[in-house]
């Protein structure tokens, strides 16, 4: 089973790089199944019915989201009809924290997490969470976003459920980690997938706008930087134990 995952599509512009880049993509790593981090992709926060559609129309076979999951209130009119995967510990939420796709005649699990960490301390734990969901999943593989912001969670988990989820990666930060590995149990785990967007913004964000925040404690609303383009997914084949770094960036100045 092979398996793209590409890290935050952030704002329009990191969506039109995806769009422009997952057909070499394809024919590159002939993936089965593709899988996306949403959440940020309408400008920076959730995602729309547009967006979905776009996506499902290239060839994506999930959603999975994080923090920004109700950053429009268009979700909540198809979420629940669609292969949006929302974070599992947030209680009595529409949609799904747990989604099985089959691809002929095997069913993957994908589950989406929220950390707690610097992040949402009103979620519930995402270790009983997600444990709670392989338990109850025959699943052929199992597959995990964790959408955390401390580097310590994310490895914590990795350990946790090695051995008990086939891949294991960490969406947030955006800024793609070198770290991809087997860990001893068999798990595929990276810690962080990266960003699909501007290089040159603040982790998506106009750098003047970021950088004002910290001088000042103030800033205005969050823009989608502009200036070349990056693409960070991971490209991991289940049965033969291998994952790889996938980073495609523009060339060009700010």
């Amino acid at each position: 089973m092979r398996i793209i995952f590409v890290g935050d599509l952030y704002g329009q512009v990191g969506i039109d790089t995806f769009l422009a880049n997952i057909v070499s993509i394809k024919t590159k790593y002939q993936p089965h199944l593709i899988i996306v981090n949403g959440e940020n992709a309408n400008n920076g926060r959730g995602i729309n019915l547009k967006i979905y559609k776009s996506l499902m129309k290239a060839g994506v076979a999930a959603v999975t989201m994080g923090n920004w999951v109700w950053g429009t209130s268009e979700l909540f009119t198809f979420i629940d009809e669609s292969n949006i995967v929302r974070p599992i510990n947030y209680r009595n939420a529409p949609g799904t924290g747990a989604l099985t796709i089959k691809y002929n005649d095997q069913k993957i699990l994908i589950i989406n997490a929220l950390g707690r960490t610097f992040m949402n301390p009103n979620v519930d734990c995402p270790f009983q969470t997600i444990q709670k969901a392989i338990e109850e999943s025959d699943a052929d593989y199992k597959i995990l976003d964790f959408h955390a912001e401390a580097t310590s969670e994310k490895v914590a988990i990795g350990h946790y459920f090695d051995g008990k989820i086939d891949l294991i990666v960490g969406t947030h930060t955006h800024i793609q980690t070198a770290d991809e590995r087997v860990l001893p149990r068999g798990t595929l785990y990276i810690t962080d997938v990266g960003m699909t967007g501007p290089v040159n913004g603040v982790i998506g964000v106009k750098q003047v706008i970021v950088i004002n925040r910290f001088l000042n404690g103030f800033s205005i609303p969050n823009e989608v930087a502009g200036g070349p383009m990056q693409l960070n997914a991971i490209f991991a084949d289940l049965r033969l134990k291998k994952i790889e770094r996938v980073h495609i960036e523009e060339q060009g100045g700010l």
